[in-house]
């Protein structure tokens, strides 16, 4: 497992500097569209994993909709969320197998709505902004710190379980390990080449993102533990699927982008 974590690594890293510092923002728009696709396709399959293709579809459509929405008009998101919503009460009214079933349909491709295409169109905000290309690049960097300095602090030193109902393997000791990997993350880059972001501004940044990127994890854990299966896909070997590669993102650059608004 650990062997397959690292080759996917080492050819997916090389793959995310590119696309984050050099591509310019239709490249970089259209690729995250392909994202989104496939992680709300992951996330209806665990909870709906009998969904037939007009169900897709419209997951499909109405995520990439809400997506570009939130990434090219903000100011008229609340208008596409009232058109999907309408959409979908259309679609159920004439289209359900089972009555009884209903709203819990409606509740899934809500959840999916908001929880993938709403949270990760921050990204795309992010990386539109002064220096937008060098900040997505490190909210990705103290994220990835921040999952490997957790697991391999919990592996060496965890006692205390973090929250065993949902993800039993994580300790408390883990999470500040992964904290601390944030807070390390935001140190080099300011070193190496982000020098405009000061050290303390920094710090309350790297601190967010260690929380908030283990509470996306943790979050995810909850929906899997509730679906009942251990991995969201099979897509990266030794990772997972699109949303166990998702999971600390899609909190961390929310939090990443208002925090940036703020502060900075």
């Amino acid at each position: 497992m650990l062997r397959d974590r690292i080759i996917t690594a080492l050819v997916a890293l090389p793959l995310v500097v590119l696309l984050t510092l050099y591509a310019n923002s239709a490249i970089f728009f259209a690729v995250a569209v392909g994202v989104v696709v496939l992680a709300v396709l992951e996330c209806l399959h665990l909870f709906r994993p009998q969904a037939d293709t007009e169900v897709k579809l419209l997951v499909v459509l109405g995520g990439v909709g809400l997506f570009s929405a939130a990434c090219w008009s903000p100011e008229r998101f609340s208008v596409a969320c009232s058109v999907a919503f309408v959409l979908l009460g259309v679609f159920y009214l004439f289209r359900f197998k089972d009555i009884i079933l209903v709203i819990n349909d409606c509740a899934v491709v809500l959840l999916i709505w908001v929880y993938i295409p709403l949270l990760l169109s921050y990204m795309v905000l992010l990386h539109a902004l002064p220096d937008g290309q060098k900040l997505v690049f490190l909210v990705f960097l103290m994220t990835m710190l921040c999952d490997s300095c957790a697991y391999f602090a919990g592996t060496r030193w965890g006692k205390h379980r973090l929250y065993p109902a949902v993800s039993p393997k994580k300790s408390v000791e883990g999470a500040i390990g992964g904290v601390c990997g944030a807070v390390l993350a935001v140190i080099g880059s300011t070193w190496l080449y982000l020098p405009e972001l000061s050290l303390i501004a920094g710090l309350g940044l790297g601190i967010l993102v260690g929380i908030f990127a283990q509470i996306g994890d943790l979050f995810e854990s909850l929906l899997k533990r509730s679906a009942q299966i251990k991995d969201s896909g099979h897509l990266f070997p030794g990772h997972g699927g699109m949303l166990d590669r998702l999971d600390s993102l899609l909190f961390s650059f929310p939090v990443a982008y208002l925090y940036i608004q703020l502060v900075l």
